[in-house]
């Protein structure tokens, strides 16, 4: 379906019984500069007098999400590195690794593209540490937005890790400029364009989806219990596991498109807002979700 960007929201009785919220980190619970919500800590002590389970699921690392949210994040399941690694309380719940040569060959190609002209670096992504080979200050801001452990090296190939993704920036577009070049892996692997300027490369069985999968057969927890939200690309699969899926009023047009509800912008505390309101939670001095 075509959705116009303003709040959709489903019925009373379909949120009736919620025991899952899953929710993507940027562009969706952060703010434009990138800040958890106020009522966060309010947010989650609720949802955990309710027996509602609370779960990150970002294509950062984990340890970067471990690290934003602090405290609040005790307890909670984290589904990192766009589901390659699921992991609550420093246990790991499930991961997926990628396979030597296709490393190999995503390397090959972005270093191929750098000496093309093309403004672009790789984040080998494993279980320890993140491992890049370019250290200019302008790519080491990007990268160290997303990962908390980053340890630059010679050559990324030379790594002794597992990897469960192969991250690669651009300066430029995403989607024009790296992600065609990536193109042949598609029918083996997933290549996610994860936001304007990152694209992702996972195992064929890894994306966001099936790890919020994993957590629905690990708890006994159905897709109609469940509350997606989700602002790009690689929140899709994400979403098409919950039956009360959100995009962000912001989000990318194909994710406005598949997703069943629209909830406010990550500018205007969209998760906290929706989540608090179709649930009945009493946060005080949080706005009211608007009604149509």
């Amino acid at each position: 379906m075509t959705v116009a960007p303003d709040l959709v929201l489903p019925a009373p009785e379909d949120v009736a019984d919620v025991r899952l919220v899953t929710v993507d980190m940027d562009g969706t619970l952060l703010d434009h500069e990138h800040r958890l919500p106020e009522l966060l800590g309010p947010l989650l002590a609720e949802l955990a007098r309710r027996d509602v389970l609370f779960c990150p699921a970002s294509g950062r690392q984990y340890a970067n999400i471990a690290a934003h949210l602090g405290e609040l994040g005790e307890g909670l399941p984290f589904i990192a590195e766009n589901g390659a690694y699921v992991v609550r309380d420093g246990v790991e719940l499930s991961s997926d690794v990628l396979e030597r040569p296709v490393i190999e060959r995503v390397v090959g190609i972005v270093r191929d593209l750098a000496v093309a002209g093309v403004d672009v670096g790789v984040v080998l992504c494993g279980k320890a540490s993140a491992y890049v080979e370019r250290r200019d200050p302008a790519f080491r801001r990007e990268a160290d937005r997303y990962y908390t452990l980053l340890t630059e090296v010679d050559d990324v190939l030379a790594v002794e890790d597992d990897v469960l993704k192969v991250a690669v920036f651009t300066f430029g577009s995403s989607e024009e400029s790296v992600a065609p070049a990536l193109a042949e892996l598609r029918s083996t692997h997933q290549v996610v364009v994860s936001s304007a300027h990152w694209v992702d490369v996972l195992s064929a069985t890894t994306h966001k989806g099936a790890a919020v999968r994993r957590l629905q057969e690990t708890y006994g927890i159905t897709p109609a219990q469940t509350m997606a939200f989700g602002d790009y690309l690689n929140d899709l699969q994400m979403l098409e596991a919950a039956e009360l899926s959100f995009a962000m009023a912001n989000a990318h047009p194909e994710v406005l498109d598949r997703a069943r509800y629209v909830a406010p912008a990550h500018t205007e505390d969209g998760v906290v807002r929706t989540v608090a309101g179709l649930l009945g939670l009493d946060l005080p001095g949080l706005a009211p979700l608007p009604r149509r």
